[in-house]
């Protein structure tokens, strides 16, 4: 059977106090709604039908391009009128999983266990226990006594969708269509109620303000950390720590308390990442030491290589083995090679460093000449002295040495020594002018 996906996304979210819709709010660095979307997309539906509602443009434009069907409930009467929705579009004999854009972590294993309860006659329910389950829905005291709740997480044929939402009615205090209802209608037709329970809480946890996102953000952030402990990663304090992407780990590393990984981040054995640093689309080899307060975005760095404390690799920079870069340096399309320095307060960009490179304190790469970039290019054993300007574009060559204080706008040849310096001039006698008194 084909299994298709309705995820409901109409909602305001009034609580969230944004601009935005709710289900674009962001959990680990990704909104709500792609949460979902991911899960449904690794487990191969054929088709996914997003209801949106408030603000549906902005929900339209921000999952564009991921081959799913949109379709609007214009005014917003409860769950069940917005799977109304999207009746439409489903076909009779498929299995449709019925997920929530504000419940963003239910899991492709959860999915697929549900999506195999279902038969000609039975659906899937999604149930959890909790230790207090107020305020889920009208409920008697005898009812509040239960604590399995129904989480409205559903897998049917859509055959039973037809017959049964339009049997939901409103006879509630919010005077809304509620799709948990179909359960005890389900029973009245002879259709058997599966349900499954998944491995987590935060499964089901759904976001309605900023204090429930930050609470999921906490639980999330925590499951992952654990994960990582699990793999033998030292993790100095898993409560200061942010996965926002994946993360993939060698042996013996160590992270450091606040410390942010965004995006695909590949780190080797024995690497350790002191605190505050901030790690995006990189790939970290054996031994690296990233020192305190250093941010790098799509970089490469190689074994044995030190970055840092404050330290900022731009894109495309690519850090060699043994090299080091230091505090307050900013490196950007450029390549630091084999056991080349560039040890403080410099910025080098557009460029390619060959190896034992030693770049002095100051030096800065004019990259920019206002319309276009130009690159600079530094051959191996250089020595380049502190508060050098090189004026791209520029060859320096193999075993040149560039005086303190230099610009350099041309060519430095093999073994020589480049000066771009006025000459200093000394005047006897000097006194300094003297300031005059306040009139």
């Amino acid at each position: 059977m084909k299994t298709e996906a309705i995820v409901l996304a109409a909602g305001q979210g009034r609580r969230m106090h944004s601009s935005k819709p709710k289900v674009l709010q962001k959990l680990a660095g990704t909104s709500l709604i792609n949460h979902v979307i991911q899960s449904l997309q690794t487990i191969s539906v054929s088709k996914t039908i997003v209801v949106t509602g408030h603000m549906a443009d902005q929900v339209k434009h921000h999952i564009a391009g991921k081959n799913i069907i949109f379709t609007e409930q214009a005014e917003q009467l409860g769950t069940a009128h917005a799977v109304s929705m999207a009746l439409p579009e489903l076909q009779d004999d498929s299995v449709v999983i019925i997920l929530y854009g504000d419940v963003p972590l239910v899991g492709k294993d959860t999915i697929r266990k549900l999506i195999n309860l279902v038969a000609s006659d039975t659906i899937g329910l999604l149930t959890f226990e909790l230790e207090d389950p107020a305020g889920y829905g009208d409920a008697s005291q005898d009812q509040l006594k239960i604590r399995e709740i129904n989480t409205g997480v559903i897998a049917i044929m859509a055959r039973h969708m037809r017959t049964l939402v339009p049997l939901v009615d409103n006879n509630n205090r919010q005077k809304e269509f509620y799709l948990t209802d179909i359960i005890k209608l389900a029973k009245t037709k002879g259709i058997t109620i599966n349900t499954v329970s998944p491995k987590s809480p935060i499964e089901v946890q759904g976001v309605n303000d900023k204090k429930q996102l930050s609470e999921l953000e906490r639980s999330f952030q925590k499951n992952q950390a654990e994960k990582l402990l699990e793999k033998g990663v030292t993790i100095v304090d898993p409560k200061r720590f942010d996965l926002r992407g994946s993360l993939q780990t060698g042996k013996d590393c160590l992270i450091d308390i606040n410390c942010v990984f965004e995006g695909d981040v590949r780190i080797g054995n024995d690497v350790h990442i002191e605190p505050n640093c901030i790690i995006k689309d990189s790939c970290v080899e054996d031994g690296v030491r990233i020192k305190a307060n250093s941010i790098i975005e799509n970089s490469e760095i190689s074994m044995n290589a030190i970055v840092g404390p404050f330290a900022r690799l731009r894109p495309g920079s690519k850090i060699m083995a043994k090299a080091k870069v230091g505090n307050f340096v900013e490196i950007k399309n450029s390549q630091i090679g084999l056991n080349s320095k560039v040890n403080h307060l410099a910025y080098v960009g557009d460029s390619l460093l060959g190896s034992e490179v030693n770049i002095g304190a100051g030096t800065i790469t004019c990259n920019y000449d206002g319309a276009d970039k130009h690159q600079t290019i530094i051959d191996s054993n250089v020595f380049v002295g502190s508060n050098s300007t090189l004026v791209a574009p520029v060859h320096i060559r193999d075993g040149a040495f560039i005086g303190a204080g230099s610009t350099i706008t041309s060519e430095v040849p093999v073994d020589s020594l480049g000066i771009g310096r006025a000459r200093q001039k000394n005047i006897t006698g000097w006194k300094k002018p003297n300031k005059k008194s306040d009139r």
